[in-house]
């Protein structure tokens, strides 16, 4: 009996072994994307039966497209070349320190790079990712794992009597957390179609900020990352609801109804940070900011509690005012009363930062300039930070490590 348990166990390595070597002779134990010294990349792909691969990120030079919600930059198409292994491959002009996504192309059918690990998803569009280092502090710097003292990501439940429901939100808490007393608190949303999981993994908020407070370029502070999903408990699959289909769709229009918006329940989440974590508790150590739908969020939020949160950011901000769509955010402005009596406290409580950020071709860009222009007229107080390129994480990267250094000094 032992002889024959002897011989099904040496069988087996055997044929793991056989089938490991048949992977490696066969061409799929290539790496890819290899960051070469000189900046550039090099992307290979075994797939000896294919008529064409290509590779599409951005990486590549954007195009512009019409989309529903308007203008938007994709990423561009290069094709890979084959050698006589049956191998594609391909390698970029040098690249800027930087994340970058990529995905590849074979014969028309868009998939992962089976050879990378690393996978980033973006409402239901999964993309393998890369980050080009460079040097020290610089932006692909910033958005790696470096050897620094680390703070702690943690998924948290929490009760919100608003929406009537348990709801999970990411917390950033910095290095020293333990060893310190009370904390400043950073609550930074996420755009349409995001969840609470967008912002540590597209965003790289734990890194960023873990490299920014080690080279004394940001206080120590906790980050709060909830959901802004008001219909929903928490990321697709890890609520009862299942695992449905991500939509951006459904983050605008919910299949369900929520009992109050973003705004009117913002204070569960504030609450429960004040109650569960080491932080301050007043107006000058609070902060709120956020992407897109997020911006509108803290635009809201900021003028719903306009002596509650000392530092406002809206990036990219989606803004907007309930009245006839046909019209400019700006005429909304100017006829809505309400409003202006909101945004005129706001201001009198003296904010010590209002930032405004957003890419020069992003198709929300027009809302943004309304919303300055009102701004300028009444002559409140912002900062105004423009990039180039539009609606896209790599601005959203830029403005999170731009605001986070302005904050609590």
């Amino acid at each position: 009996m032992k002889r024959q348990i002897l011989t099904f166990i040496v069988a087996v390595m055997a044929a793991v072994t056989s089938s490991a070597q048949e992977a490696l002779w066969s061409g799929t134990e290539i790496k890819s994307p290899v960051v070469n010294p000189d900046g550039t990349v090099t992307f290979s792909f075994f797939a000896p039966q294919a008529r064409k691969v290509e590779v599409t990120g951005t990486f590549l030079p954007l195009k512009i497209v019409d989309t529903p919600i308007g203008k938007a930059e994709m990423p561009g198409v290069a094709e890979l070349t084959k050698d006589d292994r049956g191998v594609w491959s391909i390698t970029s002009g040098k690249l800027e320190p930087e994340l970058y996504t990529y995905n590849i192309i074979v014969d028309g059918t868009t998939i992962l790079d089976p050879a990378n690990a690393y996978v980033n998803r973006d409402v239901a569009a999964l993309t393998s990712f890369f980050i080009v280092k460079g040097d020290k502090g610089s932006k692909g710097d910033l958005y790696s794992v470096n050897e620094v003292p680390h703070g702690n990501l943690s998924k948290v439940w929490y009760d919100s009597p608003t929406l009537g429901m348990k709801r999970r939100m990411s917390i950033y808490t910095p290095p020293c957390y333990d060893q310190g007393k009370d904390y400043p608190v950073l609550y930074l949303l996420h755009g349409a179609g995001g969840d609470e999981d967008a912002w540590p993994t597209q965003g790289r908020t734990a890194q960023i900020l873990d490299n920014l407070i080690a080279a004394g370029k940001a206080v120590p502070m906790v980050v709060v990352m909830p959901n802004g999903n008001t219909a929903c408990q928490a990321a697709p699959g890890e609520w009862s609801r299942g695992m449905y289909q991500p939509s951006f769709i459904e983050s605008v229009n919910p299949i369900t109804t929520p009992k109050a918006t973003m705004d009117e329940s913002f204070m569960d989440i504030v609450d429960y940070v004040e109650s569960h974590y080491k932080v301050k508790t007043d107006k000058a150590h609070r902060a709120v900011c956020g992407l897109s739908m997020g911006g509108g969020h803290s635009f809201q939020i900021s003028k719903r509690f306009p002596d509650k949160f000392d530092y406002i950011g809206l990036f990219s901000a989606g803004l907007h005012i309930n009245g006839d769509q046909t019209k400019t955010f700006y005429e909304l402005l100017q006829s809505n009363s309400e409003l202006q009596q909101q945004l005129a406290t706001l201001f009198a409580a003296k904010p010590k930062l209002y930032w405004i950020a957003i890419g020069a071709t992003d198709f929300l860009y027009q809302q943004n300039a309304d919303l300055r222009r009102y701004l300028d007229e009444k002559g409140y107080m912002y900062t105004y930070r423009e990039t180039d390129r539009g609606h896209i994480w790599r601005n959203w990267r830029i403005y999170l490590t731009e605001f986070s250094q302005l904050l609590f000094k």
